[in-house]
């Protein structure tokens, strides 16, 4: 290679290619480096932009500033073939070989006339609105300097001075031109012209236009350098990422629709998840391993070829061409290894989210086909987020679990070739720390497992805490209930604490073991004769840190693929729960007359499918068409059980259910209405066609039409998530108006007179259940017996068997309205040192030389080789974690006497090390845990003392998202990826400190790089946080989705709307994977440009390092310091801004939850007056001229309201829906400020009360009743304030005893919402709950059991508000 270059630059073979050449660089090297090299590169980066698609909307002419770049591109790819012609007219115009000159302008000519097609292709596409590749810009400017390099040479031989030779100054000329054309060219980019304006000022992503669908159809050198990304990256830039539907859409292999069809045909029922998910996306997941493979080996041909380019530095005995080829091998090796690694992570990202999409997809559509048998709401919501990430964590590990056994093979195997034997003692003690690992990753998973049980209980606890708040605040439980959360969150940090100590053990253990096995390899080298140089030391310290990564990494990687087990094996039991099967539950026979639409002979049902629960036994029943059936019965008796058991919501264990048109679906009004968060006109349509007569017929048929006229948008009005905003009659009248709607054969009606009042009621039953349901079957469960009498067939439940059917004048007597042992029982109640470590071995080994060299030649060796701040050792290194190399020599006696004295100053350094890096683990697990129980404290307690205005607006959905991912960041990952941050901060700051201190020239390339690296982060953050914020925004509508479901399954799966809301869940998914896509696609996006940099890094290091070896300066310390630590200098760079970049992303969690924790408005707390504990002694209750509004703008609810009450009176509040009795209660409990007016307790103005204060003396029963999971005692007494004896007497003058017994006592399970009672039980026991207070003010909504509650009201005022009271009870 040396005679090549020799004959084609015209030098001599010693000195081939000159860098200096007088006073100016060698022209050689300027046409070959400095031209060719970039041309080469413009060619082959402008033939990548060939193929791209012309744009459909592209307008002719093309703006001023693209027909400047072409033109300038033109003229540039004409000049180099006229300057040819010059070099051959006599007696030549130089300045170099006609060989070199014809080999630079015909490569100068290929590159700007590939260039020039690919600007006339970039003109006529999407790039035309804007200036186009920035990259490709940038590159077509690279010869610039060669071309000024070539003016000066002319300049200084004095081309201009006399006499003046044709040649020479027509090459000067064309020089010239062509510097003048590279400079329209620069103009014509930075002024494009005409496009400008709209390109600056208009939305990147016009309204009417479909973002780019990501990746699809791309050239391969778009896929290698995320070009496709670009318009996304420029919305992020311009701050248009505001909405989901901003980010490019999914490439066809990630679209949630083709992922559940993949995924579906390698699903059935009863499958093992991982067989499926290995059959659908498996096989394209294990061959990514060849490209880690081929990754890992390239990682360690940076270390081989650096051995040899040392060896060549050192020794001085290899031609130049061996060093142009190691350089070149490691600039090749270290770009190609950046692609194939980053082409991995991007495509296990793809995989992982194909994973994700199929895994949610199946858990919604599982979630659809549930039985009777349901996780409660808090579970499946960590399965969704929690488990389903845990599980996918699995595509990191597994090849990582074969990856580093082999990298650390091959790192003992070069270890060994470095020191021999002696790095066997390093190994041995790194050995020994495996098992120690182990113990502690098995205690890690041991403990994590707990943890997420303490996590599940507390999200549980805290969803039915959300969904009964306003209870709460009329009851003032929120300090009894806020501390069982808090109770379960101690559990759970209890937990997270041994988690993180146990992971500061181990930080410690990994980070001070590199400094012990290295102090143990080299006294183990030292005391067996041999002799450390700079290479030996360097290298093996190098090699010490990748032995270190392996084994440190490993117990974590199979700890993930322990997590994933466990997730697998939760997800898995979720989806082997039984199904909800018609096809088995329904009888296929139809019935025996045409005229019967349901028949059931024989049938016994339960809740539970081996019948442990209370059985509903229908021996006989048979209903004919167009029947209005009534159900009546005691509270408990099972009515509600019938309707679920006719809709398939129960087990059936044995007998025949025949429904006449079954495919049909039914009408369903379940007793506790579901509420979509949605206008009340796409709650009542539910996704059917708007047919404008019908549903005018169905509003007025439901008496809706009075409602929607007060409220602000009518039927467009949005009601809050269940239908938080609207009264309870209202809810139930638009839970029947939807089902009215659907045009149903069969109507399944469970109470829907209860909520509303009697004008309301009687409409009701004429208009819609008599009226327009007329030509329907009817099946109507009500407690009020005077609305059967125009029933067909009235059926009379007990103890969950049918015991009676007849005509209402037969079954309607024997019907109690109060038994009578209740009125006749009732009784009262009651790195910085690992810098210096590394910094003392420089010092040591450069001593050892010096000495070495004195002894040898009795020379002391020059100032410009051992000076510590030489401006000469200009030696750089590239910048990755990989070090050089070298065959272990022969061994040779030390050449230091002091040996003893170093090894100590070496150990003590190593000691300080480990004792810093002990307390940095400990203090920062305890600032952890600190941090994480302190923001989720402080949540608590804002979201409990937020006024019900705030959980009004606010979906659940949104503040568990708080409570579960947000807080789980805060715990876990957050500290995670800090630690790795603030880790990579003080290993920089060390390694600039090592690098100035060492070799100060190399801190020159540090400026440009760093503004370099600050513009491609600052471009990827701005927007890596909308991207986060979008990912959060959209992971919330899911959450909320699946518990609405759960919530609504039985209406979903009687309406035949399943279908409708897999395919919104696929929607919502789609959104949410579109978002977790351009997350993962700009992270790569990032990472393979600032590994490309690295990889330009290397690459000039290698060919600096080649001219100064030229030069003869070297320092064997300095050199081997400089070495070691500038190839970690790009990958801490890298990690820096990345792990920067994700705490900045993971803060958004912080920030979600200081906005809650700060900016939350809170409930008016008042004044602490000193009144003592029992204040209220007499119960008198007066409103002084109260207005109240909901909200600013709206009509008044109470409207200048005055009433007295006094102590020991019984005031009843009726009124039509909406009337405003409910609003009454709302202001005396102060769930809601009047406006203006006053309200008097014994004289005492309320406002001036603390809330605590006032609502302890008071007791009300909702109209809903509000039970939480947990043991029976504590849904009666949740402060723990009486004894068992007042809680049975409560019980039993309710009635539920016997219930309460059957169920194991007062340490019974009720399970979630107390669903394991009856609607009517659950009401019983909210009103033995109020009977145990000792308030002398209380009030009931709607209760049934008026005998009890009047005559317990001796000694206090009562205030029943009630739609209806039947007579029989007033």
């Amino acid at each position: 290679m040396e005679r090549l270059l020799a004959q084609l630059c015209g030098s001599s073979a010693a000195w081939p290619l000159p860098l200096w050449e007088g006073d100016t660089t060698g022209h050689c090297f300027t046409q070959l480096v400095l031209s060719a090299l970039p041309h080469a590169l413009l060619a082959v980066l402008s033939a990548c932009y060939l193929g791209t698609p012309r744009s459909p909307d592209y307008i002719l002419p093309c703006s001023p500033g693209w027909r400047l770049r072409l033109a300038a591109s033109f003229l540039l790819s004409v000049f180099p073939l006229l300057d040819l012609l010059p070099v051959a007219l006599p007696p030549g115009a130089g300045p170099g070989p006609i060989g070199l000159e014809v080999l630079e302008g015909c490569v100068a000519a290929v590159a700007w006339i590939s260039h020039s097609l690919a600007l006339w292709v970039l003109s006529h596409s999407s790039h035309g609105h804007s200036r186009g590749p920035l990259a490709l810009a940038l590159v077509a400017l690279l010869p610039a300097p060669a071309l000024v390099l070539t003016v000066l040479w002319h300049c200084q031989r004095g081309t201009l001075l006399p006499p003046l030779l044709p040649g020479p100054v027509a090459r000067l000329c064309l020089l010239i031109l062509q510097l003048a054309a590279l400079l329209a060219y620069a103009l014509g980019w930075a002024a494009p012209g005409g496009p400008r304006e709209p390109w600056a000022q208009e939305p990147l992503l016009p309204e009417d236009q479909e973002p780019e669908v990501a990746e699809d159809g791309e050239s391969w050198l778009s896929h290698f350098s995320y070009a496709w990304l670009a318009p996304l990256l420029a919305r992020g830039a311009c701050g248009e990422l505001q909405q989901p539907q901003d980010i490019c859409r999914l490439p066809h292999r990630l679209h949630p629709t083709y992922l559940a069809r993949v995924f579906q045909s390698h699903w059935q029922e009863g499958a093992r998840l991982w067989r499926a998910l290995y059959r659908a996306f498996g096989r394209c997941y294990l061959t990514l391993g060849l490209l880690k493979l081929v990754g890992t080996m390239l990682g360690f041909s940076g270390p081989l070829l650096l051995s040899l380019l040392v060896g060549f530095l050192e020794e001085g005995q290899e031609p130049l061409s061996h060093g142009l080829l190691y350089a070149l091998g490691l600039a090749s090796g270290a770009v190609l290894g950046a692609v194939l690694q980053n082409q991995y992570g991007y495509e296990v990202c793809k995989v992982k989210l194909q994973a994700r999409g199929a895994v949610l997809n199946i858990l919604y559509r599982k979630t659809l086909q549930l039985g009777p048998s349901r996780p409660p709401t808090g579970e499946a919501l960590n399965l969704l987020g929690t488990d389903s990430e845990r599980l996918l964590n699995f595509a990191g590990s597994f090849h990582e679990a074969w990856g580093l056994p082999l990298q650390l093979a091959i790192t003992l195997y070069m270890l060994y070739q470095q020191v021999g034997v002696a790095f066997v003692g390093g190994l041995i003690l790194a050995l020994l720390l495996v098992p120690v690992n182990k113990v502690i990753a098995t205690r890690i998973m041991a403990s994590n497992q707990e943890m997420l049980r303490h996590k599940d209980a507390r999200v549980k606890l805290v969803t039915e805490l959300l969904s009964g708040i306003r209870v709460i605040k009329l009851c003032g439980w929120e300090q009894a209930l806020g501390a069982r959360v808090e109770a379960c969150r101690a559990r759970e940090l209890g937990r997270l604490r041994v988690i993180k100590y146990l992971d500061a053990a181990c930080v410690y253990l990994w980070a001070a073991l590199p400094v012990v096995i290295s102090i143990v390899i080299f006294i183990t080298y030292v005391l067996m004769g041999h002799q450390l140089t700079a290479t030996k030391v360097f290298t093996a310290l190098a090699l010490v840190r990748m032995l270190i990564l392996p084994l440190n990494n490993f117990p974590w990687v199979i700890n993930g693929l322990l997590e994933a087990k466990v997730s697998l094996d939760r997800i898995q039991l979720f989806l082997d729960l039984p199904n909800h099967n018609p096809q088995a539950y329904y009888s296929p026979d139809p019935p025996t007359e045409p005229s019967t639409v349901l028949e059931l002979h024989g049938a016994l049902f339960s809740w539970d499918p081996v019948g442990t629960s209370q059985e509903t036994f229908i021996g006989h029943l048979e209903v004919k068409k167009g029947m209005l059936v009534g159900i009546v019965g005691k509270v408990g008796c099972g009515k509600s059980s019938l309707l679920a058991a006719i809709a398939g919501e129960l087990h059936r264990l044995r007998g025949r259910v025949v429904v006449w048109g079954l495919s049909k679906g039914f009408g369903l009004a379940t007793q506790e209405p579901w509420i979509q968060f949605a206008t009340i006109r796409d709650n009542i349509l539910f996704g059917k066609t708007f047919d404008a007569q019908l549903y005018k017929e169905v509003l007025e048929a439901c008496a809706l039409n009075d409602d929607l006229s007060i409220l602000p948008a009518g039927d467009q009005t949005e009601v809050g998530e269940k239908g938080m905003t609207l009264s309870g009659g209202q809810r139930a009248r638009i839970a029947l108006a939807r089902a009215v709607y659907q045009e149903k054969e069969l109507y399944l009606l469970d109470d829907p007179l209860a909520a509303v009042d009697a004008d309301v009621a009687n409409h009701l039953l004429h208009r819609c259940i008599l009226g327009m349901l007329s030509h329907s079957t009817r099946l109507l469960c009500t407690h009020r017996t005077e609305y059967l009498e125009r029933a067909d067939v009235v059926l009379l439940m007990e103890a969950g068997r049918l015991i009676q059917a007849g005509p209402p004048s037969e079954i309607l007597p024997l019907v109690q309205p109060v038994p009578k042992a209740w009125a006749e029982n009732g009784q009262k109640s009651d790195s910085a040192t690992r810098n210096a470590a590394d910094w003392w071995l420089s010092h040591w080994i450069s001593q050892l030389k010096a000495e070495n060299s004195s002894q040898e030649v009795q020379a002391s060796t020059s100032p410009a080789s051992t000076g510590l701040f030489s401006p000469q050792l200009l030696l750089f290194s590239p910048g990755n974690l990989y070090t050089p190399v070298f065959p272990l020599p022969k061994a040779a006696p030390n050449g230091s006497s002091d040996i003893h004295f170093y090894l100590t100053v070496y150990a003590t350094i190593a000691g300080v090390n480990s004792l810093c890096t002990l307390l940095r683990a400990v203090l920062f697990a305890a600032g952890t845990l600190e941090a994480a129980a302190t923001l989720h404290r402080r949540l608590l307690h804002r979201v409990l003392m937020a006024p019900v205005t705030f959980f009004n607006a606010t979906p659940t959905g949104r503040i568990l998202n708080r409570f579960s991912s947000d807080v789980a960041c805060v715990d876990d990952s957050l500290p995670f990826i800090l630690n790795i941050l603030l880790a990579n901060a003080a290993g920089l700051l060390g390694l600039l400190a090592v690098l100035g201190s060492g070799l100060p020239w190399l801190l020159l390339l540090l400026p440009p790089l760093s503004i370099i690296y600050y513009h491609v982060q600052r471009h990827y953050r701005a927007s890596s946080r909308e991207l986060r914020r979008l990912g959060s925004l959209t992971l919330s509508p899911l959450y909320t989705h699946l518990a609405d479901t759960l919530a609504g399954l039985s209406v979903l799966r009687a309406t035949g709307a399943t279908y409708r809301f897999e395919e919104e869940n696929q929607r919502l998914l789609e959104l949410n994977q579109r978002c977790q896509f351009a997350t993962s696609a700009t992270m790569q996006w990032l990472d393979i440009r600032l590994q490309l940099m690295g990889a330009a890094v290397v690459s000039a290091i290698a060919g600096i390092a080649l001219v100064q070896h030229q030069q003869g300066l070297a320092n064997p310390g300095l050199v081997g310091l400089s070495l070691s630590y500038a190839l970690s200098l790009t990958g801490l760079l890298s990690g820096l801004v990345s792990s920067f970049t994700q705490t900045e992303a993971m803060l958004v969690s912080v920030e979600r939850l200081e906005e809650y924790s700060c900016d939350l408005p809170q409930e008016p707390q008042g004044q602490p007056l000193q009144l003592g504990t029992g204040w209220l002694t007499q119960g008198g209750v007066e409103f002084q001229d109260v207005v109240l509004a909901y909200r600013p703008g709206l009509p008044n609810a109470l409207d200048g309201v005055t009433f007295c009450v006094q102590p020991g009176e019984k005031l009843g509040i009726v009124g039509r829906t909406g009337s405003g009795k409910s609003s009454l209660l709302l202001v005396l409990f102060r769930l809601l400020e009047p406006s203006s007016g006053r309200v008097l307790l014994d004289g005492v103005d309320i406002s001036q009360l603390e809330l605590a204060q006032l609502r302890s003396q008071l007791a009300i029963i909702p109209q809903e009743p509000f039970l939480f999971s947990g043991t029976v005692r504590e849904n009666l007494d949740p402060r723990g304030l009486h004894k068992d004896r007042a809680l049975w007497q409560a019980l039993e003058q309710c009635h539920l005893s016997e219930v309460i017994t059957s169920m194991g006592g007062l340490d019974g399970e009720l399970g979630e919402g107390g669903r394991s009672l009856s609607l009517g039980q659950r009401q019983l026991l909210c009103l033995a709950r109020a009977l145990l207070t000792d308030a002398k003010v209380r009030s009931c909504v709607l209760m049934r059991p008026q005998q009890v509650w009047t005559r317990r009201q001796t000694s206090c005022s009562s205030r029943p508000s009630a739609n209806a009271l039947p007579t029989r009870q007033c």
